[in-house]
């Protein structure tokens, strides 16, 4: 019996829908797609292009964190903080109005000049709109995880910069909104704590925007978030459970079951074989990077 593991999740499959030879093999990495198949990077701007039809334009679909992308970007922020033990929580903020496309575009100029200065600057960014901004209703800002620690001074200015150079600027010239570049330190050992800055930020996030709204960088996009593994793992969740030392919440579905548990400083070893996979893969890059340069 094959059990498909993550981070504070593993599903029994029905075994007519998998492979027995998928034990011990990764899944959820960009490594996996097919060669050919495009993968969007930072640098690009996530706008569709309109198409006009001969008859009449059609309106612009809007793009929403589904369940299933909001269970991917928790996966990937928690691969991530299985890379380095240190990161940064980054909220910026507009200083006026700005629309959907505008703000993206201003975003992808401050993150391409980041980059241009840190090679090795990795992040996932998720926007969201401010419901509660009274001024400029449903603005939107940007939530990112960088393995980056900020000058705050300096790239608090670089921020409001772009936005000038963009045409958003204050309604008062003189006034510099010191919550536009908002940083937190975000330690990974804290599991739980990790847990709770996702919660908040990205699961409760039901906006709806003209762009995909949420990316992240190459590296990123290459860590595995998941690996099939025998049903040994499901005997040490059952154990930690009669020990209450966790509380599995059980899900039937069509054709699989769920165990639903706390990811924490108990259950983190049992995505040990992620990390350590993941750890060969960014290693590996940096000295191909190096390499090169």
């Amino acid at each position: 019996m094959l059990v498909k593991n993550s981070f504070g999740c593993s599903v029994i499959p029905n075994p007519k829908m998998i492979n027995p030879e998928w034990i011990n093999e990764f899944r959820g990495s960009s490594l996996d797609r097919i060669k050919d198949e495009k993968i969007p990077t930072s640098e690009e701007v996530i706008v569709e292009k309109e198409v006009k039809p001969k008859k009449e334009k059609k309106e612009k679909q809007l793009r929403s964190l589904s369940s299933r992308t909001k269970s991917k970007i928790r996966r990937k922020l928690f691969a991530f903080f299985g890379i380095h033990t240190q990161l940064s929580f980054l909220t910026l903020t507009f200083v006026n109005q700005v629309n959907d496309e505008m703000s993206l575009k201003i975003l992808s100029g401050f993150l391409d000049n980041i980059k241009k200065q840190d090679k090795d600057f990795q992040y996932l960014w998720v926007a969201e709109r401010q419901t509660k901004n009274l001024t400029f209703k449903d603005n939107i800002h940007f939530h990112l995880i960088t393995n980056k620690m900020w000058n705050i001074k300096k790239h608090w200015k670089y921020w409001l910069d772009v936005q000038t150079k963009n045409g958003v600027i204050p309604r008062d010239k003189n006034f510099k909104p010191s919550s536009a570049f908002d940083v937190k330190k975000v330690n990974s050992g804290n599991a739980k704590g990790v847990s709770n800055y996702l919660t908040k930020y990205i699961t409760k996030n039901n906006g709806k925007f003209r762009f995909m709204p949420w990316n992240c960088s190459k590296k990123i996009s290459m860590l595995y978030t998941s690996f099939y593994s025998d049903h040994n793992i499901i005997k040490q969740l059952e154990e930690m459970e009669a020990q209450k030392k966790i509380l599995i919440k059980r899900v039937k579905e069509d054709y699989c079951n769920v165990l639903l548990y706390p990811y924490n400083e108990i259950t983190k070893p049992l995505t040990n074989d992620i990390h350590l996979k993941n750890h060969s893969i960014w290693f590996e890059k940096i000295k191909q990077e190096e390499a090169k340069s």
